[in-house]
């Protein structure tokens, strides 16, 4: 950290994210209890940027010219016709990378957010989410990282469109079993097919209609079967041990009203009504049984979404 300076310029605690939710493939995502922060320490001259990071990803995130919260700064920059000032970036990163939990979406988000920050302009939230989805790719995990809460996303390459559901209630949580085995979202992507049936077209249309109905109307109790899914898990389940038991084994346990597959994985997730400390034991289990050591977070949903401080420019 910076001697010289007690209090960043600026100072964004920007939270992770499980996306789909099973049937909501692209679309559905919630932030959760999770952080990473980014601060902005001092500006340098257009062109220059310096990173401190700890915690996860700390030796792969040093270099400014592949840290993704400067790149797309400089991205948005573009977008918006703004100066690319130079910054001093100091990270804290509680997110683990590559895991499934939306570590590229806080970066992104990150870097869109500072881009108006740093030159003081006011960017329209409608504007700001366009920018961080065409950066991402897709809305699921930005959407619900900036926003915050359970969030549907309707992105066609150049219009997004999106709605905030209600909050999980205090009795529910999201437990995220996290294997220490990456998957890169790319070659999650690259198994899928290229076309399914059209029985499992509206197989997920159907079901993440109803998941999104009953998670407005508080219906938890169909959570399970909303977030049923054939278009991506059976096959994402396959590149990591684990994945196909704790989806089809764990939503069996009495407190457990859903499972799914974090984003593109590793990272399995449960929402539980009740204590959690035994479903959470259990799901590390059945990676431990298939050779993967992992840890578990025990979290809420994160209703703030990326919060901003501001310190003394």
């Amino acid at each position: 950290m910076n001697p010289e300076r007690t209090q960043p310029l600026f100072s964004l605690k920007v939270p992770a994210t499980t996306a789909n939710l099973g049937s909501g493939f692209d679309t559905l995502g919630m932030a959760l209890t999770l952080y990473n922060i980014f601060s902005v320490s001092r500006l340098l001259p257009e062109g220059e940027f310096a990173c401190d990071v700890s915690g996860e990803g700390m030796d792969e995130l040093q270099d400014a010219k592949s840290n993704m919260v400067i790149s797309s700064y400089l991205r948005a920059c573009r977008e918006w016709s703004l100066p690319p000032r130079g910054f001093h970036l100091e990270g804290c990163n509680a997110v683990p990378l590559n895991r499934g939990l939306g570590s590229s979406s806080t970066a992104v988000v990150a870097g869109v957010v500072l881009a108006g920050l740093i030159a003081g302009k006011e960017i329209p939230e409608a504007e700001l989410l366009r920018v961080t989805t065409l950066i991402e790719g897709h809305p699921d995990n930005v959407v619900p990282c900036f926003l915050g809460g359970m969030t549907v996303s309707c992105w066609d390459g150049t219009k997004l469109r999106y709605v905030k559901l209600p909050a999980l209630p205090d009795d529910l949580c999201v437990v995220a079993a996290v294997p220490d085995f990456q998957v890169h979202t790319e070659d999650a992507r690259k198994i899928l097919p290229e076309s399914v049936p059209f029985k499992d077209a509206v197989f997920n249309v159907s079901h993440a209609s109803l998941l999104c109905a009953a998670w407005a109307m508080g219906r938890w109790d169909l959570l399970r079967v909303g977030m049923d899914d054939r278009l991506h898990q059976s096959h994402r389940a396959r590149l990591f041990p684990g994945g196909e038991e704790i989806l089809t084994r764990i939503r069996q346990h009495p407190d457990c009203l859903a499972t799914a597959i974090s984003g593109s994985g590793p990272t399995m997730i449960a929402i539980v009504k009740g204590p959690a400390g035994q479903l959470s034991s259990e799901m590390c289990r059945i990676f431990t049984a298939g050779g993967v050591a992992s840890h578990f977070f025990v979290l809420n949903s994160s209703q703030s979404g990326t919060v901003v401080e501001r310190g003394q420019v």
